[in-house]
């Protein structure tokens, strides 16, 4: 049976879980946000940087670009959040089990 037009990760094979421990299952994404691939440095401190943060002109500006609604996209009855929302859950609903991939791990979603 010809593999072409078939999932690149699976192929014809059907994956069970006991195949994705410990040997096949992929932790590079672990990595992602390793010291090494930090742009911001070792020596960036979170906590004092955040102090600097005008805290309630970002809650504003947010606020503002929340309830500004675009011609091009129009907000569901003036708002944006219940976009958001219902984005989060159809990503969280894209995991599939047989493969393991998908969901909202790096928030894309598999259309």
């Amino acid at each position: 049976m010809s593999t072409n037009g078939q999932c690149p990760v699976t192929g014809t094979k059907k994956t069970t879980n006991r195949d994705w421990w410990p040997e096949q299952l992929d932790l590079s994404i672990l990595r992602l946000h390793s010291e090494r691939v930090n742009p911001l440095g070792r020596d960036f401190n979170y906590a004092e940087e955040f102090k600097k943060l005008d805290y309630f002109a970002l809650k504003r500006d947010l606020a503002e670009l929340m309830t500004s609604s675009q011609e091009w996209w129009p907000a569901d009855w003036g708002h944006y959040g219940g976009l958001i929302i219902r984005m989060a859950w159809h990503s969280a609903g894209t995991y599939r089990i047989f493969d393991g991939r998908g969901g909202a791990s790096t928030g894309a979603q598999r259309f």
